[in-house]
């Protein structure tokens, strides 16, 4: 394997930001968009070749190390790559959905003034992200995953003359400083812990300890701390709805595929840390249960088409950490790249129909859109049907495994999945009815500009819902006569995790038979909510109520997200700014104190000095005789 071109994959997007940043604004827009198209394309190729590459050289990690970077007493952390499974399989989601999403900005972005910023930013992104999945040990991961944090805020607050988007990139910034704080104490304790912060060096040293160590589970929960920000789990996942504020394709980027996903991608990296640590894998369950559902609640009652999305990748990032929980490592793998796939498409399908809308986001404005746009439609269609988790599609097989792990494990998280599932379906369609069926809701305007996105915004759709189809044939189940090609190739991940907790890798006790009640139930409830969302809003034509109108207490609990923001701004923000305050008092009372009453002390006693220079020439002699008087007197007393 080539270091050279291993290290071109993330340098391309760097070279790309610097060309784009540094060019802007002078660039035409066609070179901007080569530019930037160009850097990730070229990463997706390599990407391909080192894929290949690492297939004919065996299933070992390679280490590839770049120089010497940090060395502190017998602490040495070296800047290198590692390329395994779950970097390669991150590298291709990361490159190839990024392509297309970078394709799909060119007809997007084009007639915003701030194209090749934009482009700049979307470079160094990617840039950082695939630092975060190469690097071979957690230091050079939290480079990029600070990074990812820092291209985040720029990228949210893209269109920054318009302060509630300012707003929501501060808050998504520092909701992620809180999550990241617990990142570096996991970091810190690994250091103490191995001596070392290499994944092979600490994952061989952590083999040696015992299932349920204190040590694992402090260095475990630290870590999902961090997670928990970045992939925006209960209590740190508000500030993912409101990151909408930036342009669709940011959202289809970073909400979708990448940047969300960097903590189900650091809880499988440390999966041998994780699987001696059950307390906290328990844990990592519960609030991944509880988030599924809580999120999936919020959006069955969202009328902004991509706050229901926003809502909808929260829940979808709460099933892949029930896998997590349950020891499905490789089910929540699939579900990322199934996810990557769905999500995107629908995040770009709904930027065309903003895009056709004139920027119109709320769904109750639109309506009878599949004639005008029948590309978008069918691809969101395909999306739709994707993420209910219905058969054939991507969504089924992933959603499945993940379900049948965690009713392996606990049957009161499964109850909890099947209802967030029926809830995904629900809103989902809806969220489909109302923006495709029915009869056109907007202004004569909107209706007379109508039309479908250009071929730079279709093709990526296009593709995207051919992945979105297929994709889940990587991963068909035993009982359906299949083979699992991806859980066999992630197998070699887990041999240290193996040794160190054998019985947490022992085969599936679910026969097929069960296996099939489970899928049924799973489909049926599907089937049903998106049964029950077309006889609401295609057959009786029901559209949700202005904000205007009176609405019931569950209604409005549910509509302002159970008052969370609301709640947050009181403990937190309110209460910080309340102690500010009073530290600003005590400060302007005391400090101003002590500092003006220094300043006037000196003041009055250079005023009494100042006295003493008259000007007299017999003054300044007396004063020096009578000083030679004293100096004579006090030696004859010593």
């Amino acid at each position: 394997m080539s270091p050279t071109l291993l290290v071109l994959i993330p340098l391309l997007p760097l070279i790309g930001f610097l060309v784009n940043g540094l060019g802007f604004p002078s660039l035409p827009k066609g070179a901007v968009g080569f530019i930037g198209c160009l850097a990730v394309i070229g990463s997706f190729v390599l990407s391909l070749l080192t894929f290949n590459a690492f297939l004919a050289s065996g299933s070992q990690p390679i280490i590839v190390p770049l120089f010497d970077w940090i060395t502190v007493g017998s602490l040495n952390i070296p800047f290198s790559f590692q390329v395994d499974q779950l970097s390669l399989l991150m590298l291709m989601i990361i490159t190839g959905v990024g392509s297309l999403i970078h394709i799909y900005s060119i007809g997007y972005m084009h007639h915003d003034p701030g194209f090749g910023k934009f482009f700049a930013y979307l470079n160094l992104f990617l840039f950082f992200m695939l630092l975060l999945v190469l690097g071979s040990n957690y230091v050079i991961m939290f480079i990029g995953w600070e990074g990812v944090g820092l291209c985040s805020y720029l990228l949210i607050g893209f269109w920054n003359k318009n302060t509630n988007y300012n707003n929501a990139a501060r808050k998504a910034f520092i909701m992620n400083r809180v999550g990241d704080l617990g990142f570096l104490l996991g970091i810190f304790t690994i250091i103490t812990t191995f001596g070392s912060v290499e994944y092979l060096e600490v994952f061989s040293k952590a083999s040696a300890f015992q299932v349920g160590d204190p040590i694992m589970i402090t260095i475990t929960a630290f870590l999902f701390i961090g997670a928990m920000g970045k992939s925006a789990q209960i209590p740190l996942y508000t500030w993912l709805p409101d990151a909408m504020a930036g342009p669709t394709p940011v959202s289809a980027l970073i909400h979708a595929a990448t940047m969300v996903t960097a903590g189900i991608y650091m809880v499988i990296r440390s999966n041998v840390l994780y699987s001696l640590a059950p307390s906290t894998l328990e844990i990592v369950g519960i609030i991944g249960g509880a988030t599924a559902l809580f999120a999936a609640s919020i959006g069955v009652l969202q009328n902004d088409i991509k706050k229901v999305l926003a809502y909808s990748t929260v829940s979808q990032l709460g099933y892949m950490f029930m896998g997590l929980g349950a020891m499905a490592y490789s089910a929540s793998m699939f579900h990322v790249i199934t996810h990557a796939f769905f999500k995107a498409l629908l995040f770009l399908g709904a930027g065309s129909v903003i895009h056709a809308m004139s920027d119109e986001q709320d769904i109750r404005s639109m309506g009878g859109l599949r004639k005008k746009l029948p590309i978008t439609f069918l691809t969101f269609f395909i999306a739709t049907w994707a993420i209910s988790g219905l058969p054939p599609f991507s969504g089924f097989f992933s959603k499945d495994e993940i379900l049948a792990h965690v009713f392996e494990h606990n049957k009161l998280l499964w109850v909890i999945g099947v209802l967030g599932s029926l809830m995904t379906s629900f809103y989902m369609f809806r969220l489909l009815f109302l923006t495709f069926f029915g009869t056109f809701r907007g202004t004569h305007e909107q209706e007379h500009h109508l039309h479908e996105s250009p071929a730079t915004m279709t093709i990526p759709l296009i593709v995207l819902a051919v992945l979105s189809a297929v994709g889940g044939f990587i991963g068909v189940p035993e009982a359906l006569h299949g083979s699992h090609h991806l859980a066999e190739f992630m197998s070699p991940l887990y041999d240290a995790a193996r040794q160190a907790n054998p019985a947490a890798f022992l085969p599936t006790t679910l026969s097929h038979s069960e296996e099939y009640i489970l899928m049924a139930i799973s489909v049926a409830v599907a089937a049903v909510a998106a049964i029950i969302a077309y006889v609401i809003y295609v057959q009786k034509a029901a559209v949700p109520a202005p904000d205007s109108e009176e609405k019931s207490a569950i209604q409005n609990l549910v509509y302002n997200k159970y008052y969370v923001d609301e709640l947050y701004d009181t403990v937190f923000v309110k209460s910080t700014k309340t102690l500010s305050n009073a530290f600003y008092s005590f400060g302007e009372f005391f400090v101003d104190l002590f500092v003006n009453g220094a300043a006037r002390l000196i003041g009055f006693l250079a005023g009494l000095l100042r006295k003493t220079q008259t000007g007299s020439t017999g003054d300044y002699v007396f004063a020096m005789v009578l000083g030679i008087v004293v100096i004579l007197f006090w030696k004859l007393l010593l």
